[in-house]
């Protein structure tokens, strides 16, 4: 079942103070906006681009059950049926609101940023596995990741380590030679964009403090999203006054 994700068994204790970044401060980066549909200038996957990476990712799997890798957004909400869930480790890629979007989470007027893994670093995130039928679920996975060509957001094979050792998952990474690729952006920039940029699919505020709130769920503490969520929480109290 395509369910959000639920705690890990450990609860975090990794921090005692709350978010400065509350629900209530995300309500007021809300709005209702409606869906523009396909940004103008986009190349849009077509049902053969889906399934020639479908049938690529199938066809260098290592053997066992197909795992993702989830860091962000997948926590709750994955696309397709996952199964299981233990904490992992991506070593040489890290979290970053490094690419934008004019749709989802943004517009025209004001363009978001979204996550992906970008090189260096580590990220700590959960390993799943892809339900049966694992063809089935894994194209709802690639068309919720994947919308334009030549794509930002791109699957690849990680090395992941957990409890039980290393192994292999799938996960999306940045392409930074993608035209949407924003580079390694300061916090500030970051925050301000993620306080104003709102699409039909919500905020980047509502995005940020929702990953935030389910990393905290599996046990895991993000320091730069902790960081970023006290300036976002600033940026909305001086660009959302009430």
């Amino acid at each position: 079942m395509n369910k959000p994700i639920s705690a890990a068994p450990r609860r975090s204790a990794l921090r005692k103070s709350p978010m400065a970044l509350t629900e209530a401060l995300v309500a007021r980066t809300l709005r209702a906006v409606q869906d523009a549909g396909p940004t103008p200038g986009m190349v849009y996957m077509t049902d053969q681009d889906y399934a020639r990476f479908r049938d690529e990712i199938l066809a260098s799997a290592p053997a066992g059950p197909l795992k993702l890798f989830a860091y962000g957004s997948l926590l709750w909400k994955p696309a397709g049926e996952v199964r299981g869930g233990e904490r992992a480790v991506a070593r040489g890629w890290h979290r970053s609101f490094c690419f934008t979007v004019q749709r989802f989470r943004g517009t025209l007027d004001q363009p978001g940023l979204m996550m992906a893994l970008d090189r260096g670093g580590q990220c700590q995130g959960m390993v799943f596995e892809i339900a049966e039928p694992v063809a089935d679920n894994l194209e709802a996975l690639l068309r919720r990741e994947m919308t334009i060509l030549p794509a930002v957001n791109v699957p690849r094979w990680l090395r992941v380590s957990t409890e039980g050792g290393m192994g292999q998952a799938l996960g999306f990474v940045v392409d930074p030679a993608n035209p949407r690729y924003a580079g390694k952006l300061d916090k500030p920039a970051v925050a301000a964009t993620l306080a104003r940029a709102v699409g039909h699919w919500g905020s980047g505020a509502q995005y940020l403090f929702e990953t935030i709130r389910h990393l905290d769920a599996c046990g895991i503490r993000d320091r730069n999203l902790w960081q970023l969520q006290e300036l976002v929480a600033r940026e909305i109290g001086r660009s959302h006054v009430r």
